[in-house]
C-alpha cells in the first residue's frame, strides 16, 4: 500500500495536502508562500480546489531547497518562479547523502507492537525520510510534528522508529558533523519532536494493565548515559501493548537503579548504553543477580542490554536484541509467560 494515496486522477494534479506530505512542508506554509510570493498552483479548475501540476511541484520543491540552504525566502521565491536554482549551494537534500542514508530498500517486518500497522515499501520509506528531513532543515516545527504523528499512525511505533526516525536522525547527525556544526540546530529540533511524539504515543501509566505479579519492565540508561530516545521508543511501544513499564530516563545512578529493582521486582530491566565507556558489565551482572520473593519461590529479572555500547561485551544470561522490534517481541513473549 502506497503512502500518498490520492483518489484524484494524475491529470487533475495533486492536492495541497498531498504536496505537503511529499515535500515535508506544512499546508499552512504552502498557502503562505502562495499568498505572499505566488508560489502555488497555476491552475485552479473550479476556483476552489487547488491542484498542483508537476511543474508547480517542481517550483515549490526548488523553493524548499533554496530556503533549506539559507537563501532568504523572497529571493528563493524569485529564483523558483524563474525556474532557476541560482545562489543555492549544493545541499544535503540533493547531494545523495540523505538518500544513501535513508533509502535502505527494506520494509519493516510486522511485529507484535505493530500488528495493525501498514508495511511501507522501500520507496515509501525513502519518501518519508526525505520529507521529514526537509521539514527539519527548514526548522518547520509544525510540519515535523505533523509528519512524525502521521508516520506513527501509519506504521506503528516500531515501524516508525526503525524505518524513518532512526535513519533520519543518523543522516542529520552525520551532516552537521561534516559541516562544522552547521546543522546542529536541525538535530536538536528533530530530536525534540521525536521525543514529543513518542511520549504522546504512550498511554498514561495508570491506563496500562496493572497486576501485582509479574512486575513491570524497568527502562533505564546506565550511569553517564544521556541518550534516552531509544528507551522512549520502547516505552511507547510497550504502552501500546498495555505492558506496564517504569521509565527512569538518562544517567540513572547505580544505587538508584538497584533500589528501584529491589522495590519493583520487575519482570525485565532494560539497560541502555550508547557508548562502550558507559556500558558497565558489573552493574548489569549485579542487576541480573537480584532476587526477591518468598523463600523457595524467589524470582529475578531478565536483563536486556540495549545500545551499541554493549557490543562485544560478555552478556552471559542476558538478552541483547538487535532492534526495537526484536526487543518488543521478546518482552511481549516474556510477559506472557510470566503472567
Amino acid at each position: 500500500m502506497g503512502l500518498f494515496r490520492d483518489e484524484t486522477p494524475v491529470d487533475a494534479g495533486l492536492t495541497t495536502g498531498a504536496v505537503a506530505r511529499r515535500l515535508g512542508v506544512s499546508p499552512t506554509t504552502l498557502r503562505s508562500w502562495d499568498r505572499r510570493y505566488g508560489i502555488g498552483p497555476a491552475v485552479r479548475p473550479d476556483g476552489r480546489h487547488r491542484r498542483w501540476t508537476p511543474q508547480d511541484v517542481a517550483m515549490v520543491e526548488t523553493m524548499c531547497r533554496l530556503t533549506s540552504a539559507g537563501v532568504p525566502t523572497a529571493e528563493a521565491a524569485r529564483a523558483a518562479k524563474k525556474g532557476t536554482g541560482e545562489g543555492a549551494p549544493d545541499d544535503w537534500e540533493e547531494d545523495g547523502d540523505l538518500g544513501d542514508a535513508v533509502g535502505g530498500g527494506r520494509a519493516p517486518a510486522p511485529t507484535a507492537s505493530a500488528a495493525e500497522a501498514a508495511v511501507p515499501t522501500a520507496a515509501d520509506v525513502r519518501q518519508e525520510c526525505r520529507g521529514l528531513a526537509r521539514a527539519a532543515v527548514r526548522l518547520d516545527a509544525p510540519a515535523v510534528e505533523e509528519r512524525l504523528a502521521g508516520i506513527v499512525e501509519r506504521y506503528g511505533v516500531t515501524g516508525a522508529w526503525q524505518e524513518v526516525m532512526v535513519p533520519t536522525l543518523h543522516a542529520v547527525g552525520r551532516k552537521w558533523e561534516s559541516s562544522g556544526d552547521r546543522y546542529v540546530e536541525v538535530e536538536h529540533l528533530l530530536s525534540w519532536h521525536v521525543s514529543t511524539v513518542l511520549r504522546r504515543c504512550a498511554p498514561p501509566a495508570g491506563s496500562r494493565h496493572r497486576t501485582a505479579s509479574p512486575g513491570p519492565v524497568v527502562l533505564a540508561c546506565v550511569p553517564g548515559e544521556q541518550h534516552t530516545l531509544p528507551l522512549e521508543a520502547l516505552n511507547a511501544a510497550l504502552g501500546q501493548l498495555a505492558l506496564p513499564s517504569r521509565m527512569f530516563g538518562a544517567a540513572v545512578p547505580a544505587e538508584a537503579l538497584v533500589a528501584a529493582v529491589d522495590r519493583l521486582g520487575p519482570t525485565a530491566v532494560v539497560l541502555w548504553a550508547q557508548a562502550r565507556s558507559t556500558a558497565s558489565v558489573p552493574l548489569a551482572r549485579h542487576v541480573a543477580a537480584a532476587r526477591w520473593g518468598v523463600k523457595g519461590a524467589r524470582r529475578q529479572p531478565v536483563v536486556v542490554l540495549g545500545g551499541p555500547g554493549w557490543h562485544g561485551r560478555p552478556a552471559e544470561g542476558m538478552v541483547r536484541p538487535s532492534a526495537l522490534g526484536e526487543a518488543v517481541d521478546m518482552l511481549h513473549d516474556l510477559y506472557g509467560r510470566a503472567s
